[in-house]
């Protein structure tokens, strides 16, 4: 049984059993997070890209867990020199943890820290635990290599919605084609005025071609069974 649990704007946490992920941290300073960054514990933490609503509190929740920070080698070099616990990577790569893995792919997405320091490429990846294979896309427009993902049989993709920054709804719908997703969970909306949607019509028309999923709310979680 897998639990994904968002914790909002794009902030996860996703368990199995003692193993706790939590992808692109931005809490403290989220004015939808559901929890602030000390209040959550992580054994992996994975990056997508630099921007600080991604990046977020992934240093300071590093230095207190012990849990290292997993992204490409830019984000990694970066973080070290701050202080975090990091293990750089690039597209294509894959990471193995007891349990699980996973696989870098591309996202079309510009990637910066908030000083200007450039942050290497965006990334999303697929995360196999649990046997179940998650899409995380990351902040990306639509692209037609996303098909790439396709073959790994993926039980929940998740995709922006916000449009403005990333995707749109009508891009992510033709997003959950091109990898034949079984599920969806729509995350990077509502945050701010600019990527504001609404989350269950987007799913009520992911439906429509045979998608579940949930338009979840911040501390709201899912199961894959």
């Amino acid at each position: 049984m897998v639990e994904v649990k968002y914790l909002g704007h794009s902030a996860l946490l996703i368990q199995e059993g003692t193993t706790r992920i939590v992808v692109d941290p931005f809490l403290n300073g989220n004015p939808k997070a559901a929890v602030s960054a000390e209040e959550i514990e992580a054994d992996l933490i994975v990056l997508t890209h630099a921007h600080g609503d991604h990046y977020g509190d992934s240093v300071a929740l590093s230095k207190r867990t012990g849990a290292p920070i997993v992204s490409n080698y830019e984000i990694a070099s970066y973080a070290e020199k701050q202080g975090g616990k990091s293990i750089g990577m690039n597209l294509g790569g894959t990471y193995k943890f007891k349990g699980g893995w996973l696989k870098w792919f591309p996202a079309w997405h510009s990637s910066s820290f908030p000083d200007g320091t450039y942050g290497g490429l965006a990334q999303g990846f697929v995360l196999q635990i649990g046997g179940k294979h998650i899409y995380v896309a990351g902040d990306t427009a639509l692209f037609s290599d996303m098909t790439l993902v396709a073959p790994y049989s993926i039980d929940l993709a998740v995709l922006p919605i916000g449009d403005h920054f990333t995707m749109g709804p009508d891009d992510a719908l033709e997003a959950l084609q091109l990898t034949k997703a079984k599920q969806v969970l729509p995350v990077h909306y509502n945050t701010f005025p600019p990527i504001a949607q609404d989350g269950d019509a987007f799913v009520q028309r992911a439906g429509l071609l045979g998608v579940g999923g949930k338009a979840l709310k911040p501390g709201e979680s899912l199961t894959l069974l």
